[in-house]
């Protein structure tokens, strides 16, 4: 590991803002390897040294975990429900339980594609109204579906939360009686899709999420997820950080 300035560590362990950091070492409250830090700037290797304040070790961050997962119906997107069966969170593996959150939430007659993590902020990036992250759907419609309808859908329709229009919409096919539709809103509303049909004079039957930013659900079955790639992780940043 590459050497770091001492109170820009502490900053990245979650001890202090790097100034707050400065004033601890000052005060003589930091040591490094036994002995206090005579002087601003001072470099230590987390590898190799061992950097405490007031005694304590300081602890390296964990690294963040990032999943992705099929939500199937019937499970909630809440962490916590005292009368859920069934949560999503449930579905990641049994090491972080308790540790990752849900990013944005998927009701529970809906299924597709939803993250886990324990990345704060980027939670705050993609749920944040500001940043408008696409996230696509495929909408099982009963009957078939006009084409005024779709472009209502676009130009917008007014809810009981006010105006809503999606980025984009089409028909992906006609089947037994159903339409499916493709939808990507830039915002998620709770249960936007559902009150947007209705307001078309639509029922839906089925609604699965297939994409949020870059990241697809791919074939990932339902009730199962996976760990995302680093360039995943990556283009998810990019997607909120360009939209700044």
């Amino acid at each position: 590991m590459e050497k770091w300035l001492i109170h820009k560590w502490l900053a990245h362990c979650g001890i202090a803002s790097r100034r707050n950091a400065e004033q601890l070492i000052r005060d003589g409250r930091v040591t490094l390897n036994g002995e206090p830090i005579a002087r601003v700037p001072a470099f230590c290797d987390p590898e190799r040294d061992v950097v405490a304040v007031d005694g304590l070790p300081v602890q390296p961050p964990k690294a963040h975990v990032y999943l992705a997962v099929h939500k199937p119906r019937g499970y909630v997107s809440t962490v916590r429900d005292p009368h859920a069966e069934r949560r999503v969170v449930d579905l990641a593996p049994p090491e972080f339980a308790g540790r990752v959150k849900p990013v944005g939430r998927l009701d529970k007659e809906s299924e597709g594609l939803l993250l886990l993590t324990d990345d704060g902020r980027l939670i705050n990036r993609l749920t944040h109204p500001r940043f408008h992250v696409e996230k696509e759907y495929h909408v099982g419609i009963a009957g078939a579906v006009s084409e005024p309808a779709v472009r209502a859908l676009v130009k917008g329709v007014t809810l009981d939360d006010g105006p809503a229009c999606a980025l984009e919409a089409a028909i992906l096919r006609h089947k037994g009686g159903q339409t499916v539709l493709r939808i990507v809103l830039g915002e998620g509303r709770k249960r936007q899709i559902r009150r947007m049909m209705a307001a078309v004079g639509c029922r839906v039957e089925f609604l699965r999420r297939v994409r949020i930013g870059p990241i697809q659900l791919g074939r990932l079955p339902a009730g199962y997820c996976r760990h995302l790639a680093a360039a995943e992780v990556k283009a998810l940043c990019d997607a909120t950080e360009k939209r700044m």
